[in-house]
């Protein structure tokens, strides 16, 4: 008689939750539609690999290109309307987070195509490869629209889970595996400390988990200047900065970027970063709206530590990659300089136009380089020597890359630079300010090195590996260098 209570009450409760989530995904389900969309395509990915031969190859680059292609057409479809609270408080839909979404549809868009020919010639596994594009996206999206501690935990795991497995997929590479070995032992202490500033944050508001609850609950319980808050601070500022990874929380990034396979550190450079800005802007923009004065010195530091530690670091590299890794920690910089100003002074607005340029930058670089790679099999940048003579259109996309990165007129990265330091001089960031433009001339140095490299002429400076690149037509199959520069 008791089973039979205990066995009725246990499907009444599962009935329960089972109404629950249809009601929250019949009456929400529309909201997170973009989602959804990625989500179906990988589940049409895994059918299509299970049913079929490797001859339906351009069928898994098709579905992956026109379900991304999807989901930012749906988005811009749901521009402008009502900022919405969906899933219980979990998730949130605005104009704000859509922007991020849409830096990261775009960035996984040009990703795939950049990646063809590298999966090709290295003979790595394409079905997989695509589904952890795919899911990372989808967690980097539904990072971008968290608005309670839980998913803003269990998102970026999502990502972080799928950039670990995509860093090592070279797994016969020993720096691969070296790369993801330290990628994943710090992911993994980082997403520690983050839950430990978490625990710290939900305690001190009183037991809130959603962001403006927080808020509320630390002005009830008057523990919003307490020390607790400020060792919460601490701590998630460590745990976003691994995300970031602006200095002193840079280490892994070199590493990663060297090992790791050239279209994942493409996809990775941007996508993590665009993520992780998102939800650094709204973390500390909402639980922490009254320590300012504490986050923006934080933040001030790590400014400026990325500012002239990758810049001077990156002076020094000889793998390009490496050098495009450090270059990143100062990018970075420039960033937070945006997140600090905050929505006043149009700090987050320079701060997006300058990361939509940044994506061209970097993405197109990088499309250079996994080109010259496949060429050659070479990573150095002494290689790099007279390009020019043998391939004149791919070393032209290269130095325009470079020089947008380095911020030298006309160029879009020049205009992105400009925006950003000049929201940051009206801010009263003048000592950031002065740093950041100090440190873009620098950047311009090793810049101009490898530009002086890929357009010499002389015989001596010519490596072997340039004397036998094989050259390429003008009008080249490879279109996605040319889409990168425009």
């Amino acid at each position: 008689m008791i089973w039979h209570v205990q066995n009725e009450n246990f499907i009444l409760d599962s009935t329960r939750i089972f109404m629950k989530a249809f009601h929250l995904l019949l009456f929400d389900g529309s909201l997170i539609f973009p989602e959804c969309i990625l989500i179906f395509g990988l589940i049409l990915l895994l059918m299509i690999d299970s049913t079929s031969d490797q001859k339906d190859i351009p069928w898994l680059y098709f579905i992956s290109s026109t379900s991304l292609v999807m989901s930012i057409t749906a988005l811009l479809f749901r521009w402008r309307e009502e900022p919405m609270i969906s899933f219980s408080g979990n998730f949130q839909t605005n104009n704000f987070n859509e922007i991020f979404q849409f830096l990261i549809l775009l960035c996984s868009t040009l990703c795939i195509p950049l990646s063809v020919e590298y999966i090709e010639c290295t003979e790595m596994a394409l079905t997989e490869f695509l589904l952890f594009i795919l899911t990372a996206t989808l967690g980097g999206m539904f990072l971008c629209g968290a608005n309670d501690l839980i998913t803003i935990f269990v998102a970026p795991e999502c990502f972080s889970l799928c950039s670990y497995l995509l860093s090592g997929y070279t797994k016969k590479d020993v720096r691969s595996n070296e790369a993801t070995t330290k990628y994943l032992l710090m992911g993994g202490a980082s997403s520690s400390i983050l839950v430990h500033g978490f625990s710290w944050l939900y305690g001190s508001s009183g037991g809130e988990i959603e962001l403006q609850e927080i808020v509320n609950g630390l002005i009830n319980t008057q523990m919003y200047n307490s020390p607790g808050i400020s060792i919460a601070l601490i701590f998630i500022t460590v745990g976003i900065g691994f995300k970031l990874s602006p200095a002193p929380s840079h280490q892994w990034t070199p590493d990663v970027y060297e090992g790791s396979p050239t279209p994942v550190v493409a996809f990775l450079s941007v996508t993590s970063k665009v993520a992780a800005s998102a939800s650094a802007t709204r973390i500390f923009d909402i639980p922490f709206y009254f320590s300012s004065n504490e986050w923006h010195l934080l933040l001030e530091i790590l400014a400026i530590l990325s500012m002239i530690l990758g810049n001077l670091i990156a002076i020094t590299q000889t793998s390009m990659k490496r050098m495009l890794a450090y270059s990143s920690i100062g990018q970075i910089g420039y960033v937070i300089i945006g997140i600090i100003v905050g929505d006043s002074n149009d700090g987050y607005a320079s701060m997006i136009t300058y990361m939509l340029f940044y994506i061209s930058m970097n993405l197109g670089t990088f499309a250079c380089i996994v080109l010259f790679g496949l060429r050659t099999g070479t990573d150095n940048i002494r290689d790099y020597a007279g390009l020019y003579t043998k391939d004149p259109f791919l070393a032209l996309s290269l130095a325009l890359c470079l020089l947008s990165l380095g911020g030298l007129p006309p160029l879009a990265g020049f205009f992105g630079k400009i925006y950003l330091f000049w929201c940051g001089w009206q801010a009263g960031l003048y000592f950031l300010v002065l740093i950041g433009l100090l440190t873009s001339v620098l950047s311009i140095y090793y810049y101009l090195k490898i530009i002086k490299l890929l357009m010499t002429g002389r015989n001596q400076e010519i490596t072997p590996h340039v004397r036998n690149y094989r050259r390429s037509p003008l009008r080249s199959k490879n279109s996605i260098e040319f889409s990168m520069i425009v």
